[in-house]
């Protein structure tokens, strides 16, 4: 009974599954690229490995193959179409919204809504086109209309210190 160094594989006469398979043809096709199987070989221990019914037939057709390292995780791989310069035009993005929201956050901390002659206006055009409203009550400070933006302005200098702070992939 060959034990599989990779660990990919059953051991002994267990049946091996179609993923178990590609593995083993995974293996293989590295073992080809670097030139340690013809194109013969490859494609003739391929097939067997298609076939293969048990771990040990998968483990023998690896067997005079070294171990390699697996691959890096894909997630660990740089990407190919990062662009560096794009990191700072997110921070200034980031920013400028940062300040617009900040802004809608003061003005309305400091405005004090609709005067008695705009919410009358309003009823006023409202009644012509046949809808009665009753006069808006008259504003106080608004929470929400200034809470909000404020929130979002901090979310957006957050990301601006974040991406600042973050060392920069080269």
């Amino acid at each position: 009974m060959e034990q599989d160094p990779r660990g990919f594989f059953p051991p002994g006469d267990l049946r091996v599954s179609d993923a178990e398979r590609d593995l083993a043809v995974s293996e293989l096709s590295r073992a080809f690229q670097v030139g340690r199987l013809t194109t013969e070989e490859f494609q003739q221990r391929s097939d067997q490995a298609f076939a293969a019914r048990t771990g040990n037939e998968l483990t023998a057709l690896l067997a005079d193959l070294p171990v390699e390292e697996p691959p890096a995780s894909t997630a660990l791989v740089e990407r190919a179409d990062y662009d560096p310069a794009t990191r700072p035009r997110i921070a200034v993005g980031a920013t400028i919204a940062a300040v617009c929201f900040g802004l809608i956050a003061v003005g309305n901390a400091v405005s004090q809504g609709p005067t008695l002659q705009q919410r009358e206006l309003v009823q006023r055009i409202y009644a012509e086109h046949g809808i009665s409203i009753p006069l808006p009550p008259a504003s106080s400070f608004s929470w929400t209309s200034t809470i909000t933006p404020a929130v979002i302005s901090l979310i957006f200098v957050m990301l601006v210190i974040f991406l600042r702070s973050r060392p920069k992939r080269t």
